[in-house]
């Protein structure tokens, strides 16, 4: 057995570059496990460094200066952020919160349209079973108002470590953008002198990942505005909640349209009861999710995700699990990384004999 082992160790591991590499990425991982809430504003500020790479670059295209790049790139985040702040995000906790209030009343409408289904349906549905449907809705939106309510009073001790948040994060931007060749020269200047395998990974994945943070912040504002303006259009109910909510799920591939898909289909079921309004409105709200699939994702990402179906699935349960919401929006990259190194380690080992 312990022959074995050796035999596998000596295999893999004998390059210096595999050893590196191995514990640079165990040292990540745990950096992150363990610092992770403390380290949240750098996290929140490399990703949108990321962002904003791309706009810095296009600006020094027109012959922009660096700084001049930097700045301008600064000031538009600092000017959406406001927005955000100012605009969207009170719209939405404005609607959360009635919402929230209106939940005793959504009860009672959506226990009146579930005792119609017995008459409607007897040999399908009984009145046992609108009855246990009942109490299941009770019970369970109840306590997701329950959970609302005390969610945000929790977090009222938290908001100046947000305003704090808020002005830190800009600042680390700014500089991660106008220091990025001198932040990246020291990182360089820490690893072996020869690192073929780690600069071909880096680059590889340098690309990817900033094609797709870019790619899926465009993809979420996209949807989010597209959603907004269908839902507003048709008057419905928590039209900015239900909009961020859609524009969100994109995160979530698969599952999260889906998921999504439920409050839209209850909210406006609600409102409007099994008519041609609720026709009309998932027709549209369809069409949206199409689009996205069909035309916007092929559009905004260049880089194809070459990744079967249940690896992008094990990847979210896995870093979402690990890393909540983080985990979730890096769990395509993550596991791009994963089959990245896979692919390049047998190739770097090879003996010189072997090609």
């Amino acid at each position: 057995m312990l022959q074995v082992l050796k035999k596998w160790y000596e295999r893999h591991f004998h390059d210096e570059q595999a050893v590196v590499l191995l514990l640079l990425l165990l040292v990540l991982a745990a950096v992150i496990i363990f610092f992770g809430g403390i380290l949240a504003p750098v996290i929140a500020a490399l990703v949108l460094a990321f962002l904003l790479q791309g706009v810095v670059f296009q600006l020094e295209r027109l012959n922009c200066p660096h700084l001049l790049a930097v700045s301008l790139s600064s000031a538009f985040l600092v000017f959406l952020l406001i927005i955000g702040l100012i605009i969207v995000l009170p719209l939405a906790l404005d609607q959360l919160t009635n919402l929230v209030q209106e939940l005793p009343s959504f009860i009672a409408v959506l226990q009146e349209k579930l005792v119609l289904l017995p008459e409607m349906y007897p040999t399908l549905i009984s009145a046992s079973q609108v009855q246990e449907w009942t109490e299941l809705i009770n019970r369970e939106l109840g306590g997701l108002g329950q959970s609302v309510l005390t969610f945000s009073v929790s977090k009222i001790p938290n908001l100046f470590s947000f305003m704090v948040y808020l002005v830190l994060v800009p600042i680390l931007v700014f500089f991660f953008l106008k220091d990025r060749v001198v932040l990246l020269s020291w990182f360089a200047d820490k690893l072996p002198a020869e690192r073929p395998l780690l600069s071909s990974i880096w680059v590889e994945m340098n690309a990817q990942m900033a094609n797709y943070v870019r790619g899926k912040a465009i993809e979420i504002f996209i949807i989010s505005v597209a959603s907004y303006a269908v839902f507003a259009g048709f008057g419905l109910n928590y039209a900015a909640l239900l909009a961020i909510l859609v524009g969100l799920s994109v995160v979530v591939p698969y599952i999260g349209a889906f998921l999504v898909t439920l409050p839209v289909l209850l909210v406006a079921l609600l409102q409007w009861g099994w008519g041609s309004e609720l026709m009309w409105l998932m027709t549209a709200y369809l069409i949206i999710q199409g689009l996205d699939g069909n035309a916007l994702v092929p559009l905004l990402f260049s880089e194809a995700v070459n990744l079967h179906p249940v690896a992008i699935l094990l990847a979210i349960l896995f870093f979402g699990g690990l890393w909540g919401l983080w985990g979730v929006f890096f769990a395509i990259p993550l596991a791009t990384l994963i089959k990245a190194v896979l692919n390049a380690w047998p190739s770097s080992l090879q003996s010189p004999t072997g090609g």
